[in-house]
């Protein structure tokens, strides 16, 4: 593979997915070429369900990793998605928030290495810096008996670090975030020729609005061999077209629209006539959120801001994150959170995907979310792996068709809230 310079860098102006400056439609022609010759020697024996962890016939290392992170049982996903990954098939896989993907792909990243290979092998790429790193741990505690070596490189960290720590070598997975990773591919830093698989994290985000380029730019830079996996809990029929594009004949596992709301989860709305009257609402409420620990989501970071200083003004604990923050505030704050120093975070729905702090019980939508398929995202920032939560969106009387059109989606009833919501924590 050629090295990547500025003056080959790949053209936005080229039609995404479709073309390779190193060979016209080449890429993706080679992509299929490759996966068509794999799957001929396979049949439905990729799509089986694994009962167990010992039946997926995992690394001794890796399986012996799973067990010491605490797994006994795969969830229902890790079933179904774990063997087609492993066995080399293009997967696009949707489950609901909190039924453990990141063990999907983080588990099937490490048996795809090649142990003896000192080479990056695994790309992950998500969306925020703070679901980079959280994959990175995961990927490193899972690879501990592999003596594996995975690598965030974000937005916001040192370049300096990242270039040094890919010079050194031995990073066989990156987790990262689409700009920085296509930084260092620009810079040849970080290599991609033996590149095995690309992982999508949160692909609905990933595939949307201002990552879509990125994503395009590292893909072109892929080996045609390089499986694709994508992973959500929501996947818009938009993303699922898309992918028709760039992946070879993927498995898809699908759950059904009315499937994905989730269980074990209550969900509630307030009325609130005014905007005005939100803050003394919130106010009220502000016992049961510290009973475990809440997360109260607002559409915009000048209005997680505004709430934030009101709350504080009023003598109420409580932290915020959003991406306009530097890295530095964002990680102590995330690092206060999952140790249970603040126990309630204002947050804007960038801290609504894939972050697990297992210990919140209850999510406050200050907003009602504005894209619907916001809702599962922040509703599942409780009730992490089939534990009890409590949702609660505050609604104006103008925002009430909107939650009705959410019901609907998902077809789920929203009720109002009862005088006892402490008790049901």
């Amino acid at each position: 593979m050629p090295k990547v310079t500025d003056n080959n860098r790949p053209s936005r102006t080229d039609t995404p997915y479709d073309k390779d400056r190193r060979g016209g439609s080449g890429h993706k022609k080679a992509h299929h070429e490759h996966h068509k010759k794999k799957k001929e020697h396979r049949g439905d024996a990729d799509t089986a369900p694994c009962a167990t962890f010992d039946a997926m016939q995992l690394k001794p290392d890796l399986l012996k990793g799973v067990y010491a992170y605490g797994f006994e049982k795969p969830s229902a996903i890790q079933q179904r998605a774990i063997r087609p990954i492993i066995r080399g098939r293009d997967v696009i896989a949707q489950s609901q928030s909190g039924t453990g993907k990141t063990a999907v792909f983080s588990i099937s990243a490490l048996q795809l290495l090649d142990q003896s290979c000192r080479d990056t092998q695994v790309l992950i790429l998500s969306p925020t810096r703070e679901l980079a790193e959280q994959t990175q741990k995961v990927v490193q505690a899972l690879g501990d008996f592999m003596n594996v070596r995975c690598h965030a490189c974000i937005g916001g960290k040192s370049l300096g670090l990242d270039l040094k720590e890919l010079e050194k070598g031995g990073v066989q997975v990156v987790s990262g975030t689409p700009g920085r990773v296509f930084d260092l591919i620009r810079r040849n830093a970080l290599q991609t020729e033996k590149l095995k698989a690309m992982i999508l994290d949160e692909a609905d985000e990933m595939l949307n609005r201002g990552f879509k380029a990125q994503i395009y730019d590292i893909y072109r830079f892929l080996p045609a061999s390089t499986q694709v996996v994508l992973m959500s809990a929501t996947l818009p029929a938009t993303v699922l077209d898309m992918t028709r594009k760039f992946m070879n004949d993927p498995v898809r596992i699908l759950v059904k629209r009315d499937e994905l709301t989730l269980e074990g989860i209550k969900q509630f709305f307030i009325s609130v006539e005014k905007e005005e009257w939100k803050f003394e609402t919130l106010c009220d409420l502000y016992d049961n959120l510290t009973i475990t620990q809440a997360v109260i989501f607002c559409n915009t970071k000048q209005k997680v801001d505004w709430l934030a200083a009101r709350m504080k003004e009023k003598n109420f604990a409580v932290t915020a994150i959003h991406g306009d923050m530097d890295q530095a505030a964002r990680d102590k704050v995330m690092e206060e959170f999952r140790s249970g120093t603040s126990r309630v975070l204002i947050a804007t729905d960038l801290w609504g995907r894939g972050i697990d702090v297992q210990q919140v019980s209850l999510v406050v939508s200050y907003d009602v979310c504005t894209d619907r398929e916001l809702y599962i995202h922040r509703i599942g920032r409780s009730g992490r792996f089939g534990r009890k939560g409590v949702a609660i969106t505050f609604v104006r009387d103008e925002d009430v068709r909107l939650l009705r059109d959410i019901e609907q989606f998902y077809s789920t009833q929203i009720d109002e809230m009862p005088n006892n919501v402490g008790d049901l924590l």
